[in-house]
C-alpha cells in the first residue's frame, strides 16, 4: 500500500487597500428613490377606495414625488451635501461593465471589489423633471412620471480590493468603463435606451469638479427642492398645465357624488291622494 503523503496547504494573507476616486458626471443623474408613501403602501396595502374617493383624490402631486424621488440625507448626518445615491449602485456597476471585458468576470470583480459605506454624497443642483412613460400593463398605459434631475454633478466614491488579486489600474479601468457602459440612476445606458447617469474619472485638482462641489452643496440643494426649476420645455409645460388645473379645481364649486334616486309613478286609483281629495 502507498504511503498516505501530507502536503502543506500554504494561504497567503490578503491585503485589502482602498483607493479614493472622483468622478464628474458626463450626462444628468436622475435619482428614484421609492417615496415614503409608496413604501408604507408595501408595508400596510390600503382597502380599494371607492368612486368617490377615487374621484376626490388626485392620481399625481408631481412636486412631491419630485422631493420624495431624492435621496437625502438628514441633518443630523453631518454630510457635505443634501442629496446622495446608494453606494451599492456604484458597486453594481463595477461588477456589470465585467460582462462586457475581457478578462474579467461580473461575480469575481464584485466578490473582489467593495464601495464601503451606504451612502456616498452627490453635488449639483437639482431640477424637476417629468415626462411621459409608459406602465408595464398589457395595455402599455401612458403616465407622467417626475423624478429630480442634476444636468451637472459630481461625487468622490472610495473602493476597496485586494492588491495580492486585482491591480488598482485595473479597478480605475474598470471605473472608467462603468461610466461609459453601465451608469448609476434612471434612464442609465445599461437599460439600453438613454444615456443618464455617465461619468468620467478626474483628478482631485480638476476644475470642473471643483466647481461642482462649490456650487453644488447642501444650501444650494435645499433652495433648489424647496422651489424647483423646470429642466426642460415639456416638464414646464406639463407642470404649468397642472398648476392651471389646481387653481381651477379650487375656483370650481364643489358637486354632490350623490345619485338622486328615480321618481316612482303612482299606481292606478292614486293619482289624487295627498292633494286633499279622496279617491273615488
Amino acid at each position: 500500500m502507498a504511503k498516505n503523503q501530507e502536503t502543506n496547504i500554504t494561504i497567503t494573507e490578503i491585503e485589502m487597500t482602498s483607493m479614493d476616486f472622483c468622478l464628474v458626471g458626463t450626462s444628468p443623474l436622475v435619482p428614484h428613490a421609492v417615496s415614503a408613501k409608496a413604501a408604507g403602501a408595501l408595508l400596510d396595502p390600503p382597502g380599494r377606495k371607492n368612486a368617490a374617493e377615487r374621484a376626490s383624490s388626485k392620481k399625481h402631486e408631481p412636486f412631491d414625488e419630485f422631493r420624495d424621488a431624492a435621496y437625502q440625507f438628514r441633518d443630523d448626518d453631518n454630510a457635505p451635501t443634501r442629496l446622495y445615491m446608494p453606494a451599492g449602485s456604484f458597486h453594481a456597476a463595477i461588477a456589470d461593465v465585467a460582462i462586457d471585458i475581457v478578462g474579467a468576470t461580473k461575480s469575481q470583480i464584485g466578490r473582489l471589489t467593495r464601495v464601503p459605506g451606504l451612502k456616498i454624497p452627490v453635488w449639483g443642483v437639482p431640477q424637476i423633471y417629468s415626462t411621459i412613460v409608459r406602465s408595464s400593463d398589457m395595455k402599455r398605459t401612458p403616465d407622467v412620471r417626475t423624478l429630480p434631475i442634476l444636468p451637472r454633478w459630481a461625487t468622490r466614491i472610495t473602493v476597496m480590493f485586494p492588491t495580492a488579486l486585482i491591480k488598482s489600474q485595473s479597478v480605475g479601468n474598470l471605473l472608467g468603463a462603468a461610466g461609459i457602459i453601465i451608469g448609476v440612476g434612471d434612464g442609465r445606458p445599461q437599460k439600453g435606451k438613454m444615456a443618464f447617469g455617465c461619468w468620467r474619472v478626474c483628478s482631485e485638482d480638476d476644475r470642473e469638479w471643483h466647481e461642482i462641489v462649490k456650487l453644488g452643496a447642501t444650501k444650494a440643494q435645499d433652495n433648489a427642492l424647496a422651489d424647483p426649476q423646470f429642466y426642460d420645455r415639456e416638464t414646464e409645460n406639463l407642470l404649468t398645465r397642472f398648476l392651471a388645473e389646481q387653481v381651477t379645481r379650487v375656483a370650481r364649486p364643489a358637486t354632490s357624488t350623490k345619485r338622486k334616486k328615480p321618481a316612482i309613478p303612482p299606481l292606478p286609483g292614486e293619482e289624487h291622494i295627498g292633494n286633499g281629495v279622496g279617491a273615488k
